[in-house]
């Protein structure tokens, strides 16, 4: 069921725009190309984008199932830990220098990457102590990390803002919101997407017996030093090439995993690769409704998501509390 709307989702983004072409016309362009303006926007504009937002929705959506796993907490998601933070503090340095897409780009990367080696210096430490000392719960102080990383990269972002050209702050603030219409490349986010399920798929089964403590699960065999690190990068890495591909996209890696939850249950073998489709296709549409809702000017997607998500959780919250 979710493989078929994301492939529905998919035929809505390419048949829907400035230009409306019907579903089934969309459809055969895309499988058989042809010398025409539609079958031009449907290849060169709108699939690289669909193709974009749906691989950095399914990162995003993992990213934050595995999170949620590793501290044990459901509220836990990439954006808490500072990763994102780190992005956008990357990308808007590279902006604000009047470097090309591509090193922005790159600064987005390099953002993420500092931000996951700060909060994974702490999670080593943590790590050692389980080894030397016995199981210690190392989920509040990572958690606490990474709200401060990411108090101290919204500084730097609001420096970053004061301190931009006034030509300059449009662009910045729709990367900040999230914005898939610069995201002509997918390749690498689609990869990176199956990397990452390649990577965190052999230990679903030791992520099943962590989710009832470590000590148990270290009493069973399982090597929790090795998954902990394996589920963190993957995780980190996931949150890295999605913010660099659309910018700072809210509540998709928050979202999506307690919804399917409600409906699949908390195994990850389960889990893991529902959220990479679910998450696609929910960023997916969002961006569609964000080219569609004051066309010709484009939303940022982040608005969407937001104005999904908030009221979503809100009663996911609720939903929780009337069955406790």
């Amino acid at each position: 069921m979710l493989c078929a709307a994301a492939a529905i989702a998919l035929v809505g983004a390419l048949s829907q725009g400035t230009l409306s072409i019907p579903a089934m016309d969309a459809l055969q362009l895309l499988l058989r190309p042809e010398e025409s303006t539609a079958s031009e926007v449907i290849h060169h504009l709108r699939l690289p984008r669909a193709l974009a937002a749906f691989a950095a929705g399914g990162l995003l959506a993992v990213a934050g199932a595995l999170m949620q796993v590793l501290l044990r907490n459901p509220l836990a998601d990439p954006f808490i830990l500072g990763i994102s933070g780190g992005s956008a503090v990357g990308a808007l340095g590279a902006m604000l220098l009047g470097l090309s897409a591509a090193l922005v780009d790159l600064g987005a990367f390099v953002g993420a990457l500092v931000s996951i080696l700060l909060v994974f210096a702490v999670a080593s430490r943590d790590l050692v102590r389980v080894q030397m000392s016995g199981p210690v719960d190392a989920s509040p102080r990572l958690l606490l990390t990474g709200v401060v990383l990411a108090a101290g990269w919204s500084a730097l972002i609001t420096l970053i803002l004061t301190l931009a050209p006034q030509a300059q702050i449009r662009g910045m603030l729709f990367w900040l919101m999230g914005d898939v219409s610069g995201a002509d490349s997918y390749t690498t986010a689609l990869l990176a997407l199956l990397a990452v399920l390649v990577i965190v798929y052999p230990v679903a089964r030791e992520l099943n017996v962590m989710l009832r403590g470590e000590t148990l699960a270290q009493a069973l065999g399982v090597p929790v030093a090795r998954v902990r690190n394996i589920v963190y990068f993957a995780a980190s890495l996931a949150t890295a090439f999605a913010v660099t591909t659309t910018g700072t996209v809210g509540f998709v890696g928050l979202i999506v995993p307690h919804a399917l939850r409600i409906v699949i249950g908390n195994d990850q073998r389960m889990l893991l690769p529902a959220c990479a489709v679910a998450g696609g296709t929910l960023l997916l549409i969002a961006d569609t409704v964000a080219r569609m809702a004051i066309a010709p000017q484009q939303l940022p997607v982040g608005v969407i998501t937001a104005l999904v998500g908030v009221p979503t959780f809100m009663w996911l919250l609720l939903r929780g509390g009337r069955r406790a």
